[in-house]
């Protein structure tokens, strides 16, 4: 099965909840960078973390 991204068009991005498209943000960063989904993940946990002890 291809996963496809929840916002597939400019427009629908530009539509879609800030949320969403700070997600597909970081998604494309990490992507076009190369990094390794499990550096990216443990990153990402070190982020959220740091983020709900604020």
């Amino acid at each position: 099965m291809d996963s496809q991204p929840a916002v597939t068009t400019d427009s629908s991005l530009n539509n879609a909840p800030e949320h969403i498209q700070l997600a597909v943000d970081l998604i494309q960063m990490l992507e076009q960078a190369s990094i390794d989904k499990d550096v990216a993940i443990a990153a990402l946990n070190i982020v959220l973390n740091d983020l709900q002890r604020q």
